[in-house]
């Protein structure tokens, strides 16, 4: 027992934080589909376990942000072309959620994420020798933004995947990602704590708070030191099993 807090209930929590960022940093995206599924199945309302997560995030994405730095793997250009538009778009988006139920359309996303977690798998097989700079960038940051918000968790699933369909650099669209997230997220959890106040600061969020932060430096390392094929594989694998599972959870309800 620390500071009243009962650490066998809190343990489980940080080994979910610690593994969800781990494949976070080094895949650039699942901290907050893994954490958000693992507080809505306790039941968690939905704008409150987004609130939690996004909380969380503000301090895992920043020793993320930092790590990636460090490691070189930030395109500093993208960076910008994606954080603005997505600190726009998640604003928005924690609004929505607060006052609406913005779940209509999660299937639809979630099919699409499906979809694009197959194709990366079949490019993983097809890896391109050239590398390509990314056309389509500040409306995959809005989207991403309004969607990781809304949905509980999206940023690094729509950013992430897209740009690597387009062509760019595993590691550097992972690194720039997960830097670009914590103004995002940072963005998100304001506005909820603006429409909900602090009541989303749970056990729960304690736990995957020091899991994430512990975690963090890691994933930045494992970014930089895996081979670009292999990291297109894993982000396949990991948005296609997660986007599934999610996808099931919503039409099953």
């Amino acid at each position: 027992m620390i500071f009243g807090i009962d650490l066998t209930l809190l343990l489980p929590f940080i080994a979910v934080g610690f593994a969800a960022q781990m494949v976070d940093g080094a895949l650039g995206m699942a901290f907050g589909v893994i954490s958000n599924t693992l507080l809505l199945s306790l039941g968690v309302p939905p704008a409150a376990a987004s609130a939690g997560v996004h909380t969380v995030e503000s301090f895992t994405t920043a020793v993320s942000g930092i790590s990636h730095a460090v490691h070189k793997n930030v395109n500093w250009k993208l960076f910008l072309r994606i954080a603005v538009p997505g600190v726009i778009g998640g604003g928005l988006g924690a609004y929505v959620l607060s006052n609406i139920n913005a779940g209509t359309a999660k299937p639809f996303i979630l099919a699409y994420l499906t979809g694009i977690g197959f194709y990366l798998l079949w490019r993983s097989r097809h890896y391109p020798p050239k590398e390509k700079s990314p056309k389509i960038v500040e409306p995959l940051g809005l989207a991403g933004g309004f969607l990781d918000a809304a949905g509980g968790g999206g940023w690094g699933p729509v950013v992430t995947s897209n740009l690597l369909v387009q062509g760019a650099s595993p590691r550097t669209t992972i690194g720039t990602v997960n830097t670009a997230e914590f103004f995002v997220t940072t963005t998100i959890s304001a506005t909820f704590i603006t429409q909900l106040g602090w009541g989303a600061f749970t056990l729960a969020t304690v736990g995957l708070l020091i899991g994430g932060v512990i975690a963090a430096p890691f994933g930045a390392l494992l970014a930089k030191r895996v081979e670009p094929k292999t990291l297109m594989l894993m982000v396949g694998i990991v948005l296609t099993l997660t986007s599934l599972y999610n996808l099931y959870l919503a039409v099953g309800r």
